[in-house]
């Protein structure tokens, strides 16, 4: 039973990588995790990518499911630990890009989207000190996550 699987030509997920858009943190045989890039307003932003084309959650093996979900933990964990941000907005929406992958974004009160998700209007102007001190702190959470996925069921400290 291949559970939704199929290939699927011209996903930008499946194909190479544009270094422009997104970084590649960290990768397993199941997953990659990337930092997104092209957001300048939210520096604080990754993707957990299912490496086999599939569209739904569903379409994954009830233990593939508990694997991603394990995963998007693992970086949500970290991101919470080092940067402490108000809301961690979690997202799987693939509405134009029908490949299975999950968005943690770090949030605070006074992005210049909050409330709102980052995808909707701008409620105010970007905290320039703020998105500085933020990309400072970018290594060391791509760090916390590499030993994350080191480490089976590894709680970041």
């Amino acid at each position: 039973m291949t559970y939704g699987l199929h290939p699927a030509p011209a996903c930008v997920l499946c194909e190479a990588d544009d270094k422009r858009a997104a970084e590649l943190i960290t990768q397993t045989d199941e997953l990659r995790v990337m930092r997104v890039l092209d957001q300048p307003d939210y520096p604080a932003f990754w993707r957990v990518i299912w490496r086999n084309h599939a569209s739904e959650l569903t379409d994954l093996l009830p233990d593939q499911r508990s694997h991603l979900m394990q995963a998007v933990c693992k970086v949500e964990q970290a991101v919470r630990h080092i940067l402490q941000p108000h809301k961690i907005n979690l997202a799987s929406l693939g509405n134009l890009v029908p490949h299975l992958h999950w968005h943690i974004i770090a949030r605070w009160s006074h992005d210049s989207h909050f409330p709102q998700p980052i995808w909707a209007g701008r409620q105010r102007a970007s905290d320039a000190a703020h998105l500085l001190e933020l990309r400072g702190l970018l290594p060391k959470v791509d760090l916390a996550i590499v030993r994350a996925f080191q480490i089976p069921h590894h709680t970041v400290n």
